[in-house]
């Protein structure tokens, strides 16, 4: 592994490019569909080879607005080095990079890339990023689970999803359905948990195959514990300067691995009883089809009221039941557009001011 910025170089679709060289490449493929993320990749590799020992990172915005950190490259490299160590990577193993520049996720897979010699395959960041792709082999990827799910949708782009060897799947909870599709895939397939301030994912869980788990297990340089709250506390001096205390309620075991209940401040209290909004949705996922987030209103008698935003006109009726009475949603809002983030996660804070504004429409068209 090449650790020292000053050693590595950057290695497309079998080619190794000089800074120059890949500016001159960009030019050259200027008007191909690939060429504004070319751009944005040789942008960020300006700013990685620059003397500053830092760079601005964008955090994901699923609880609030979007904050710009600051990130020590020699940090982003030990991620890098923990997570190639994991999956046994090689150099010269194919990486395939769909995910966006802006945020950490892309931009680790980029400096992996630099650290051990990965051989790059670029493909703009969509929904579909295997729709186009040469059907090459794929030893290392990394996607969101939007982009998994539309991949599995079509016999072509499930058999390239099938042929990776490495699949780290982040930024979301994966389906249950989806984790069901791919459990007889014959690559490694990982769920992560991170965060931008982890520089990416300090834990990984087994999705598919005889090893598949429930449990998130961490690198073996991290160290886990729990505040008086249950929220998780993480310890990773070879990527973060501090102790970091997160807003994640975890059930913490003996041997280290944990499973994530959901946020701390995704908790609703209605009528004094707290609940998980994460823990209604999982009950909620077989019985409904089309996406789906719950949420909350703000109620006078109940204080914080459940509920549940629907995108199409799904019979609720039929399976919600299966829910204890507390836990049912009290306002039900179909045909609605789910607010994601960016990276493609439940907005949660804008799922709330929809949710107020649609029933204070109603209560003015009464």
């Amino acid at each position: 592994m090449k650790l020292d910025r000053r050693q590595q170089q950057i290695t497309i679709d079998g080619h190794i490019y000089t800074l120059s060289q890949l500016h001159q490449h960009v030019a050259k493929v200027e008007g191909e569909q690939e060429c504004n993320f070319l751009k944005e990749l040789y942008g960020f590799l300006v700013q990685w080879f620059a003397d500053d020992d830092f760079l601005d990172v964008f955090t994901s915005g699923s609880t609030g607005i979007p904050k710009v950190m600051k990130v020590s490259k020699d940090r982003m490299t030990q991620s890098a080095k923990l997570t190639c160590e994991y999956l046994r990577l090689k150099e010269g193993d194919t990486a395939l990079l769909c995910l966006p520049l802006r945020y950490i996720a892309g931009k680790m897979m980029v400096v992996r890339a630099l650290v051990l010699g990965l051989d790059l395959v670029i493909v703009t960041p969509s929904s579909n990023p295997l729709k186009n792709l040469p059907f090459k082999s794929i030893d290392f990827a990394a996607m969101v689970p939007m982009q998994v799910y539309s991949s599995l949708q079509t016999p072509s782009e499930k058999a390239r999803l099938k042929s990776i060897q490495n699949l780290l799947i982040g930024g979301g909870a994966i389906d249950a359905a989806i984790e069901k599709e791919l459990n007889s895939f014959p690559g490694a397939i990982y769920s992560t948990y991170g965060m931008t301030e982890t520089l990416s994912h300090i834990a990984l869980r087994r999705v598919n195959g005889v090893n598949a788990s429930s449990h998130y297990y961490p690198f073996s340089s991290i160290r886990l514990s729990l505040t008086s709250e249950n929220t998780l506390v993480i310890d990773a001096p070879l990527i973060c300067e501090f102790v970091l205390e997160t807003n994640d309620v975890v059930q913490l075991y003996d041997d280290g691995s944990f499973i994530v209940l959901g946020r701390k401040d995704n908790i609703i209290n209605s009528g004094g009883i707290k609940m998980q909004i994460e823990e209604i949705e999982n009950l909620l996922s077989p019985y409904i089809h089309s996406p789906y987030a719950i949420t909350y209103i703000n109620d006078s008698r109940l204080g914080q009221a459940v509920t549940l935003l629907i995108e199409e006109n799904e019979d609720i009726e039929k399976f919600i039941h299966i829910l204890p009475n507390y836990k049912r949603p009290k306002y039900v809002m179909k045909e609605v557009q789910i607010p994601k983030t960016e990276t493609g996660k439940i907005d949660r804070f804008n799922c709330h001011l929809l949710a107020e504004k649609i029933i204070l429409n109603k209560l003015k068209e009464r």
